[in-house]
């Protein structure tokens, strides 16, 4: 594995799991269970950083890039 690999057991309904490979195309239960964590620790990441919702009143605005586009 090229990342820290730990055994455990589970119980998990098997349907659901099922469900779950053949909606994302996982080949095998654990790389199912593995992107369900992903998205799971994304969909948190999201709500915190909309939770912020714009409250760093100090921050000065990002720098954008001008498009060359119709010069």
């Amino acid at each position: 594995c090229d990342y820290l690999c730990m055994r455990t057991t589970l119980d998990l309904d098997e349907e659901l799991l099922d469900e779950a490979m053949k909606a994302s195309g996982a080949p095998t239960k654990s790389s199912a269970i593995r992107q369900g964590l992903r998205k799971l620790v994304e969909e948190a990441a999201r709500k915190r950083l909309a939770a912020l919702g714009g409250s760093m009143p100090t921050a000065k605005p990002a720098r954008r890039r001008r498009s060359s586009v119709g010069k």
